[in-house]
């Protein structure tokens, strides 16, 4: 089957449904989702939106905050579009209905999390912001368009050089064309191929891989971001437990009560998120058990009902104030290269929220700024579709004659790929570590193999090791730590001023760019 239409969303986040809120009474749009529509990293957060809209706050203030936290890796011009135009997309949610969280005066409740130096994060739900902003957005457009769940996009269509829509295949293994003169990718990060995540379990790089195979570029794939504290109990890790936490008072220890962080940083327990991440994982590798402590929050359970519920759920006594945790992989701040409108290296072809870099979070995302990131540079990329005069329809493309045959091929278990990646590509990296990495998984044919006869498990399969392979390759470019990216056989980084490599991933050609650019 192959069908037209003006747009194609990939994914169900907060960055797909802004984009679709934008476009769809202007377009004819299809969305696509490999599960059901909730299935997003967006439903889950918990922090809230960071935005200075208090009197005393100014969004240049955000701005130096999100470019410390980035450690000068941020791109200038497209963070300040970010942490500028945040109210004012920010207000017109407020217009259309959305409710933030708000005292008892009537006011924002602002919270402060990790790297802010001002309390500017809005919320709402408690710590179910994500949960409530993303069924707000869904609610504004399920009855305007046609949002296909349990259908997986495996490829971007390119003839003559453009993205041309994208091949899916649903549960029961049918294979449909589906054909746009714009397609956006907004599938979320890559969590899923770590061992331990904060992720939803659908989160396993499948955009990344698709842009990849489509031709399109990518940049800044080795700053995989490890949320300090998710919650870890009996070798697994269950969900995440908010920055906010730390921000009404809760701290880090050991066993032996160690608060360790004293010593790690000024900001203390609410340092950046890759110092904290660090600081947990060596005391982990001195075969400490790390806890935060929230004797100190007040009213735990109802500023955080969604976390109080997971520990109740999860048999965790909260009286002695003591919540097990580690790091797990969180954010991806690289991904598919974007300029400030969704536009990628590959002309008809969009890509939005995690699955993107714009390059606003630098080398490490600051708290609170990927809903954020959904919300404006979602708008951004609606307006420039809309203003990009393409085709009104896709000619020339007589679509593919695929043989939908189940073939066996030799791939690892998904399993496999997030041990390797949990102990070679994690918080701390090394050469060594990393080649041996790059060796394993190029025993697997996932740069060239016939996605349309692979299950669906399969084709997650080539996308995690396709996505496993940029990074390790990324890391391996990068001879310095930065940032998330910490190498122990380079623990140095460059100096504020001196020359920054971006490294980018070229194409389908097993390419890597090195560039540079004034810090």
């Amino acid at each position: 089957m192959m069908r037209q239409y003006d747009a194609i969303i990939i994914g169900s986040g907060i960055a797909a449904l802004t984009v679709l809120y934008r476009l769809y009474d202007q377009m004819n749009v299809i969305v696509f989702t490999k599960a059901n529509t909730f299935s997003s990293n967006s439903y889950l957060a918990q922090g809230g939106v960071a935005v200075a809209m208090d009197k005393e706050d100014h969004w240049s203030e955000h701005y130096r905050d999100t470019m410390v936290a980035g450690i000068y890796h941020n791109h200038p011009e497209h963070l300040e579009l970010l942490t500028k135009e945040a109210q004012v997309y920010i207000k017109d949610l407020i217009k259309r209905g959305m409710k933030f969280d708000r005292n008892q005066m009537g006011e924002f409740d602002y919270g402060q999390e990790g790297g802010h130096l001002k309390r500017r994060i809005i919320h709402a739900g408690g710590d179910a912001t994500g949960k409530v902003l993303t069924t707000f957005m869904f609610e504004q457009v399920k009855d305007k368009v046609k949002i296909i769940e349990n259908e997986m996009a495996i490829n971007l269509i390119t003839h003559e050089g453009r993205c041309v829509g994208v091949t899916t295949k649903n549960k029961n293994g049918e294979l449909n064309q589906y054909l746009a003169p714009a397609t956006i990718v907004a599938t979320g990060g890559c969590g899923g191929i770590y061992e331990y995540t904060s992720n939803a379990e659908t989160i396993t790089g499948d955009g990344m891989a698709m842009a990849y195979r489509a031709g399109a570029n990518l940049t800044d794939m080795e700053f995989v971001q490890f949320h300090p504290t998710v919650f870890y109990k009996n070798g697994k890790t269950i969900g995440l437990i908010s920055e906010a936490v730390r921000g009404e008072g809760a701290f880090l220890q050991n066993l032996k009560g160690e608060r360790f962080m004293e010593t790690v940083h000024e900001l203390k327990d609410l340092a950046p998120r890759d110092i904290v991440a660090r600081a947990i994982f060596r005391e982990i590798q001195k075969g400490e058990l790390v806890y935060l402590n929230i004797a100190n929050v007040k009213d735990f359970r109802r500023r955080f009902p969604n976390i109080f519920q997971m520990c109740v759920e999860n048999g965790m006594d909260i009286r002695n104030g003591l919540l097990p945790v580690m790091p797990g992989a969180h954010f991806m701040m690289g991904g598919i290269q974007t300029d400030e409108r969704g536009r990628t290296s590959v002309k008809g072809l969009y890509a939005v929220g995690e699955v993107a870099c714009t390059g606003v979070h630098g080398a490490n995302r600051i708290a609170s700024n990927s809903l954020l990131e959904g919300i404006v540079f979602g708008n951004r990329t609606a307006e420039g579709i809309l203003n990009d005069h393409l085709p009104v329809f896709v000619s020339g493309f007589r679509g593919a004659n695929w043989v939908n045959k189940q073939t066996p091929v030799n791939l690892p278990t998904k399993q496999e790929i997030k041990a390797k990646m949990a102990k070679y590509a994690g918080v701390e990296r090394s050469a060594v570590g990393l080649e041996k990495l790059k060796t394993w998984l190029e025993q697997y044919p996932f740069l060239h193999i016939n996605l349309e006869s692979l299950s669906l498990e399969e084709v997650e399969i080539v996308n995690m090791l396709t996505v496993a392979w940029l990074i390790a390759t990324s890391a391996l470019e990068r001879k310095e730590s930065l940032g998330s990216h910490f190498r122990i056989d380079f623990p140095e980084s460059k100096k504020v001023g001196e020359r920054r490599e971006i490294i980018r991933q070229i194409s389908y050609d097993q390419k890597i760019l090195v560039g540079s650019s004034l810090i």
